[in-house]
């Protein structure tokens, strides 16, 4: 009997999948051929610090073909370590990856640096890196939260590229870039709220409605700029921009501070708005709320929870914060408005959703490997390397195609994600 009561018990069934160490060795191998097909002699210089810093750290001089190889070594370890944890139906830790990530950009850097006249400056790299990703961070962070309540935002464009406009006009005229500020952020709200209508209300497909209201912005602000902004730049089109505001000590850090605190009052934003949202969507009333009319919103509405308060209240404060990334543009980066200056971000941003699998977290550090991709093709056409500005510009969304096929496991989105919600 004893043994029937055992045999009885539930047991945990540990699901494992071949897919992660295939795909670790199918990158190394490919990052392999970048030494065999095309050898780079000579060595790579690392650049640690810059002229104004306290404390000057001594360059890192290596072989470039040489650590392209090691990179290739270290590569073909995980994989071959990534291969027996899953033949004995163990998980791959993550961070097996993220070392296999390391190594391969490290021997990238030295193989694309090899020989070159200049040096790598990886504060700069590091630094451009995230001023770059900022808006990312801000759209990625909307789309997160937007998508938890279960509503698609395809419009992350729309809403940064109305937030740009939006703060270099109110930023122009008032001569406050925290005017500006506060009006990128009622624009992507305004953009959210009609997406909102169309999507919660009256139910129409929200990748239709983010489409549109990606087209509709970017037309409207490009009529706008040639009939209004460009006739009347001094006034209405010439923003005083946040300054560079660094942070007493931590500045200081070799390295690290730099990079991190030597930034615009906007980055420092992001950094607390990351923490919100994360505290927030696993901490508080409001993000179980959020999770659970993204996950089943009949249950929540069972229990009490008001759906499509729930949801518009999430997609209103999403384009809230994507309107911030959009006033990074015209109120840090370029002291102007441009059409069409997103460029695609908040397609990226959305990329860095899926590739973030729906975390705030994890989202934010997608988009900051989307930011150093595009500060990367600058630094190295600078230094003189080979590597096209196309394959750089390409990356993202290979890393993308490669994060969806199960580089970082499955990628599951909110299971009412797109559905709209009809109470019965």
């Amino acid at each position: 009997m004893s043994a029937v009561a055992l045999d009885a018990q539930p047991r945990a069934v540990t699901v494992v999948s071949w897919k992660t160490p295939v795909i670790l060795a199918v990158v190394t191998v490919l990052f392999a051929l970048l030494p065999i097909l095309v050898p780079r002699p000579g060595d790579a210089t690392f650049r640690f610090s810059s002229g104004r810093d306290a404390i000057q750290l001594p360059e890192l001089v290596v072989p470039g073909t040489g650590t392209a190889w090691a990179a290739v070594v270290i590569g073909a370890i995980i994989a071959a370590v990534a291969f027996v944890l899953v033949s004995r139906r163990r998980t791959v830790p993550l961070w097996l990856t993220a070392v296999l990530v390391v190594a391969v950009i490290f021997g990238f850097l030295a193989w694309a640096a090899a020989g070159s006249t200049g040096t790598l400056p990886m504060v700069g790299l590091l630094g451009g890196a995230l001023a770059l990703a900022t808006p990312l961070i801000f759209g990625a962070l909307g789309g997160v939260i937007g998508e938890r309540a279960g509503v698609v935002n395809i419009a992350i464009e729309a809403q940064l590229l109305a937030g740009a406009f939006t703060a270099a006009i109110a930023g122009s005229l008032s001569g406050s870039p925290w005017v500006g500020l506060i009006a990128a952020m009622a624009a992507g709200v305004l953009v959210a709220l009609v997406l909102g209508v169309f999507a919660i209300t009256y139910y129409v497909d929200q990748v239709i409605v983010g489409v549109v209201l990606n087209v509709l912005v970017i037309g409207l602000t490009t009529f706008l700029f040639r009939q209004v902004l460009a006739p009347n730049q001094a006034t209405m089109n010439t923003v005083t921009p946040f300054p560079v505001l660094p942070l007493p000590l931590l500045s200081e850090i070799p390295i690290l501070g730099p990079i991190l605190f030597r930034q615009t009052i906007v980055v420092y934003l992001m950094y607390v708005v990351v923490f919100v949202v994360w505290f927030g969507m696993y901490r508080t009333r409001w993000g179980l709320r959020m999770r659970a009319v993204g996950e089943h919103p009949q249950a929540a509405d069972t229990v009490g929870i008001n759906v499509a308060r729930t949801r518009y209240m999430n997609v209103l404060i999403a384009g809230a914060i994507a309107g911030m990334g959009g006033a990074f543009y015209t109120l840090v980066s370029v002291p102007r408005f441009n059409p069409e200056m997103t460029a695609g971000a908040g397609f990226i941003a959305l990329a860095a959703v899926i590739f973030g699998k729906w975390d705030p977290i994890k989202a934010t550090l997608a988009a900051l490997l989307f930011g150093f991709a595009t500060n990367l093709q600058g630094v190295l056409s600078v230094i003189g390397s080979p590597v096209p500005s196309q394959f750089m510009l390409m990356l993202p969304y290979v890393v993308t195609i490669f994060a969806v096929a199960g580089l970082v496991g499955k990628s599951r989105a909110p299971a009412a994600d797109g559905q709209p919600y009809i109470k019965s």
